[in-house]
């Protein structure tokens, strides 16, 4: 391996619940581990906010944290990276850095109207921005945000207010520069996929000024060094961004067309890479920015985003009271052999690729006396694998090649009643990888890449290792068979509000 100077990497992850950071040696072993949660704040229903100050001292805390744990110190650190929780949209003053309110997380549906508006011209956004008009993406929530008050929209056209998703508040917090990769710009339904900038008639359709817009760079790049307001990180350069989804793409060496990735976590997300152009999808998919290595061509990617997979894990634990915590959901679906005929369509705040239908709620289909919540926990495991199995059926009917295996990461993938459903419900190996925090790796490689801690994809192809590998084993008859009931649950979610 190469010899370095300063001899780890380290990387940020800012999910949508909790903030951790993670320090990497060169063959991308995991040296430490700190995380914090963070308030989830429901100001009215289908409203979800953050506090991004909390979220700024929450970083600070787990950077050094994971310092302290592994006895290092900023001397030690080659580069960090960061990776957030994506369509997450922030407005703070440009002169003092203060937040001008909480951040509007991506699940929250407040412009649900707003984007009934605009799906009229679906095709005209698909066509520059590879997204179609949804509640998700962070360019509605801006708009949201400036239309309720003048004088923010004022302030905004004048350059004094910065808009950011949590990539750029953090890049701002720790350099100072007002800037955003190009993953997470792709989240936005603001910049062109072809030129990978801010898309004037975009920005005109929304009625959005370029003025409190960050600058897009490359993925991996070197975006500034840490400030003094940077604590543990001062004069650390930070060398990557990703949106965490692209993140672990990225840190699932990814890198060839046809490689696929999904990510279980709140919600879990589904990544193809397509290779250097963008293929739009007429299938549900959206298309976004995969990862880009300095000033080389980008890396494109079809996505199926899935809005609820763990966190109806989650909901089992806080709302029903069915288990006291997440882990426990394994050891009661174990006690079952299957559903008892009972499924889960956890459609929340809508359902999100590939139906995108943001009037369906969740639904709990097939109950009879016999159900037990056995059988639920069981069914909420399964509604994951058939979410993501969806998203596999759109993509595979779009791509050259269908998908031969999947790489999974994430936090559900302890879960081997899960892992094993998914084999059997897309009829493909599954395989979970050595180093599962594959989301910080993938922003540690990137911010590796940009300092020349590793040299080049093929060396961080190479350090990938597989841990286990799922086969599937459900007869074809029976997979097609829960898969049609599968089918009539999710009808039964749709058409929910008015």
């Amino acid at each position: 391996m190469v010899a370095v100077a300063r001899p780890y990497i380290a990387a940020i992850d800012q999910g949508t619940t909790s903030s951790r950071c993670i320090v990497f040696d060169p063959e991308g072993g995991v040296v430490s581990v700190a995380q914090r949660e963070h308030q989830q704040i429901y100001p009215r229903p289908g409203w979800v906010e953050h506090d991004a100050t909390e979220i700024w001292h929450n970083v600070q805390a787990v950077t050094l944290g994971a310092l302290d744990e592994a006895g290092l110190s900023r001397a030690d650190l080659a580069a960090v990276g960061i990776t957030n929780q994506r369509e997450t949209t922030l407005l703070w003053d440009a002169a003092t850095g203060e937040p001008v309110g909480n951040a509007i997380v991506w699940q929250d549906t407040r412009t649900d109207q707003l984007v009934k508006d605009m799906a009229p011209r679906a095709d005209f956004w698909r066509s520059r921005c590879g997204l179609p008009p949804s509640v998700y993406f962070s360019g509605p929530k801006v708009r949201w945000l400036l239309d309720r008050d003048p004088k923010l929209r004022a302030r905004a056209e004048q350059g004094e207010i910065h808009f950011g998703t949590i990539d750029t508040w953090l890049i701002y917090k720790l350099t100072g520069r007002h800037a955003t990769d190009v993953t997470n710009a792709s989240r936005t339904m603001l910049m062109n996929l072809s030129t990978l900038d801010w898309d004037p008639e975009l920005l005109a359709e929304l009625d959005l000024p370029r003025a409190m817009l960050p600058e897009i760079l490359p993925s991996a790049h070197v975006y500034g060094e840490g400030s003094g307001a940077a604590g543990a990180l001062a004069g650390v350069p930070v060398a990557g961004a990703l949106g965490d989804q692209q993140a672990a793409l990225f840190g699932q060496t990814c890198f060839a067309p046809g490689e696929a990735k999904c990510t279980y976590g709140t919600g879990s997300f589904l990544l193809l890479n397509t290779g250097d152009k963008p293929v739009v999808s007429e299938r549900g998919l959206v298309t976004t920015v995969g990862y880009q290595v300095g000033e080389g061509r980008p890396a494109y990617a079809l996505e199926g985003s899935i809005a609820v997979t763990g966190a109806l894990i989650q909901w089992l634990r806080d709302n029903l009271g069915i288990i006291s915590a997440a882990p426990e959901v394994n050891d009661l679906a174990a006690t079952v052999s299957d559903n008892g005929g009972c499924y889960v369509v956890p459609a929340f705040s809508g359902l999100f690729a590939p139906h995108w239908r943001s009037d369906a709620r969740g639904v709990i289909a097939g109950l009879t006396g016999y159900v037990t919540k056995a059988h639920l926990a069981r069914a909420a495991l399964e509604a994951t694998a058939w979410q993501v199995k969806d998203v596999a059926d759109a993509m595979n009917a779009e791509s050259t090649v269908d998908i031969a295996m999947l790489k999974a990461d994430g936090g559900m993938t302890a879960s081997e009643i899960l892992m094993q459903f998914q084999a059997d419900v897309l009829g493909v190996p599954v395989v979970r990888p050595v180093v599962t925090e594959t989301t910080c790796l993938g922003a540690a490689y990137a911010a590796g890449l940009a300092v020349g801690y590793w040299p080049d994809l093929d060396t961080l192809r190479a350090q990938w290792r597989a841990d286990r590998t799922w086969q599937p084993t459900m007869p074809a008859d029976e997979r097609d068979r829960a898969h049609g009931q599968w089918r009539k649950a999710v009808q039964r979610s749709l058409d929910w509000v008015d």
